[in-house]
């Protein structure tokens, strides 16, 4: 069993000063028609990220149907949580909306940059996010004193459920801060007010493993899978042995998972665009099909790939 891989699909383009390079972290909705729309993030000269996104074939992504020239989620305003970027991580339909669950960031100082959640609301189909707040939804606080980012929110039996990234600490490491982040768990009432207890469901494997990400959970026949990305403790940007990889793990209850990544299916190739690394899958359903979006070399710098689930004899 494994992922038969298809090619990237979608390169991006400069189509102005708004998207000059990356299409980060593919978000998938399907609106209907046989297409899936795709939300990612996108890079002006100066790296500060705004989402958008493209439409293709639901079953054959390499089909694209529509582009869009515009952002749909902007920069925030200055000095707040995300006046550095707004990247998307998931979408919730609920009552003819559509919930956008981002990361906003902004630079740091001492470090690199700060993350935290965000929460944008489509009545028009998802052609335009509105912030529900000006303000984060979810921020570091004095139990999770670093960074939150890349929330997978589920509303399960009445419960809003959330598999977030959870800042560990920042480490001095070849003379550069570098971030340490493990998936931890949150539950809500209203998808808004998130109580956290301090969970964590993905844990680091050991001292060589640096982080731990983007999880995309799905319930099937009574048991939650996750897909998330991965990645060494140092050197992981260029060094293809520690640059990301997409890992796998299961549970029965979504709260204490088991991880197997060796059965994720799919690593980098021995050329190509997905050569360095393979990260932030996000698998999904159409015509009787399974097919994962993921990003290839550079953090989605050369783009969106896709996969085709096979079983094996």
């Amino acid at each position: 069993m494994g992922w038969r891989k298809q090619g990237v699909f979608y390169v991006p383009r400069r189509r102005g000063d708004w998207m000059v390079s990356h299409a980060q972290l593919p978000t998938v909705d399907l609106p209907g028609d046989g297409l899936a729309r795709i939300y990612f993030g996108t890079r002006d000269a100066f790296n500060h990220t705004v989402t958008t996104y493209i439409e293709v074939k639901a079953d054959d992504p390499r089909e694209i149907t529509y582009e869009h020239d515009a952002p749909v989620l902007a920069r925030g305003e200055l000095g707040s949580f995300d006046d550095g970027g707004a990247m998307p991580s998931c979408i919730v339909n609920k009552g003819g909306m559509k919930l956008l669950y981002y990361i906003g960031w902004n630079a740091g100082v001492t470090v690199s940059y700060r993350n935290s959640i965000g929460l944008a609301v489509s009545d028009d189909g998802g052609k335009t996010f509105t912030r529900l707040f000006r303000g984060p939804i979810m921020d570091r606080t004095r139990d999770e004193p670093h960074f939150v980012s890349a929330p997978w929110v589920m509303l399960d039996q009445g419960v809003w459920r959330m598999w977030y990234l959870g800042g560990v600490r920042w480490e001095i490491i070849d003379e550069r801060p570098e971030p340490i982040y493990h998936i931890r768990y949150a539950e809500s009432h209203d998808g808004v007010e998130w109580e956290r207890r301090g969970v964590v469901c993905i844990d680091l494997k050991g001292p060589e493993e640096g982080g731990v990400t983007r999880p995309v959970v799905r319930k099937e026949n009574g048991v939650y899978r996750m897909w998330y990305a991965r990645r060494g403790r140092r050197d992981y940007r260029t060094n293809r042995r520690n640059t990301y990889r997409i890992g796998y793990a299961e549970s029965a209850d979504g709260i204490e998972w088991e991880r197997k990544d060796d059965q994720a299916g799919i690593d980098v190739s021995e050329d190509g665009w997905d050569s360095e690394m393979v990260a932030f899958g996000i698998p999904y359903e159409s015509g009787g099909r399974r097919l994962m979006l993921y990003n290839g070399n550079g953090f989605g710098a050369s783009g969106i790939g896709y996969a085709v689930w096979e079983e094996g004899d």
